[in-house]
């Protein structure tokens, strides 16, 4: 289960003769329970810093640690820094940026937030003693008290916050778990599937940079490569990074020659007033005058085997129904109420060559059209002239 933090606490112990032990809070429902803030600030105080910070080995530290108060009810996600230094007594100075949320939450999705801004504090505390200094500038105080109300309001709305201090900054996003993507492939196109107004073009590295203005929905990865100028592998792992955030997702490459054949998601469609909304305006031609539902229904039940995107063209005029062919597939197999029927060319017999025989190595049933023609940069059409004159040669379609 995921959960919303409670609330955000910071706090710093350096292990002086004096002990000094000093702790930030951002006020929150929690909170205004008196006795509970005294409960947790003396139990916090005791055990989850000096505890630590006088028995535990340096490789305790710079690294995540949950801990959990069942007296509370809650959950504490930590990061506990320990910073070697000469100038602090004893040489070293403890801190941790904590966020808290309900004792049952999931909270390895925030691991990533935490130790970012654990780093983030750690560069300015290294830089001008921002953490270890508060009592004597009151101005470090006050930003900190701050930085941890923003990042605890915007990380509960949005998901992502954007601290600064100085010349310095970071960016905070907390990301949802998920599994590994599968590989991106040469003939795959990306679409951009999540609103890019949210993000800032400093949030990209300098590849993601160069990529996201060439994914229009119809460039391959290959081609989006070449016109990024940018290596095909760098691309690839950059494309697969965005799959896995749901930036984009990865649709076949579009073809009037393609065929489609609808899933069992397209009953969704028949019931979902949202889905309808969403589907008529990605499909529009134009964004005043959007199509009839009954129109673009019709038109994904009649994809089926042996049915091309140009057969449905010729026997539907798109362009009276207001719909546009190429959005109307990409938003069905975004939304999984359609799937691309792939033609895998295969040879019938080893040891006869025929017309096509230089493409036999391509031709064991494992490859598709899509990527045959991308990997040796030639039409379906050639392709399907080559596979025609050979009859040594069949098409298998999956």
């Amino acid at each position: 289960q995921h959960s919303r933090f409670t609330f955000v606490f910071s706090c710093d112990f350096q292990e002086s003769i004096e002990g000094n032990f000093h702790v930030s809070w951002i006020k929150t429902d929690f909170l205004k329970d008196v006795e509970k803030k005294d409960l947790f600030d003396v139990y916090f105080s005791a055990n989850f810093i000096r505890r630590r910070a006088r028995k535990y080995p340096a490789r305790f530290y710079n690294a995540p640690l949950t801990f959990h108060r069942t007296t509370c009810g809650i959950k504490i996600l930590g990061f506990p820094v320990r910073i070697d230094n000469k100038k602090y007594p004893r040489n070293a100075f403890y801190f941790n940026m904590c966020f808290v949320c309900d004792a049952w939450a999931r909270t390895v999705q925030y691991e990533s937030v935490v130790k970012k801004l654990s780093d983030f504090l750690t560069a300015l505390e290294v830089e001008n003693s921002f953490l270890s200094q508060r009592e004597e500038n009151q101005l470090n105080a006050m930003r900190l008290t701050e930085m941890m109300a923003q990042a605890l309001h915007d990380l509960n709305s949005t998901g992502t916050c954007t601290l600064t201090e100085g010349c310095s900054s970071t960016h905070l996003k907390v990301t949802k778990i998920r599994s590994d993507p599968p590989p991106v492939l040469d003939h795959q196109v990306p679409v951009i599937v999540e609103n890019m107004d949210v993000y800032q073009s400093e949030q990209w590295d300098l590849t993601t940079q160069q990529v996201l203005p060439h994914i229009d929905g119809i460039n391959h990865v290959a081609k989006i490569a070449a016109l990024a100028d940018v290596e095909n592998n760098l691309v690839k792992t950059c494309l697969q990074n965005l799959v896995y955030y749901g930036v984009i997702c990865m649709v076949p490459i579009f073809q009037y020659s393609n065929c489609y054949a609808v899933t069992s998601k397209l009953r969704k469609l028949a019931v979902d007033r949202k889905l309808q909304d969403d589907c008529l305006r990605a499909v529009s031609r134009s964004s005043w005058q959007l199509p009839h539902f009954r129109d673009a229904f019709k038109l994904y039940c009649s994809m089926n085997h042996g049915t091309t995107v140009k057969d449905l063209c010729l026997r539907f005029n798109l362009q009276l129904l207001k719909i546009d062919e190429r959005k109307l597939v990409q938003f069905g197999l975004v939304e999984g109420l359609i799937r691309r029927i792939h033609k895998y060319p295969t040879i019938v017999m080893d040891g006869v060559s025929g017309e096509a025989a230089s493409l036999y190595p391509h031709f064991t049933g494992s490859f598709s059209y899509d990527e045959i023609c991308c990997l040796l940069g030639m039409s379906a059409l050639q392709l399907d002239a080559m596979v025609e004159k050979d009859a040594n040669v069949t098409v298998v379609y999956r």
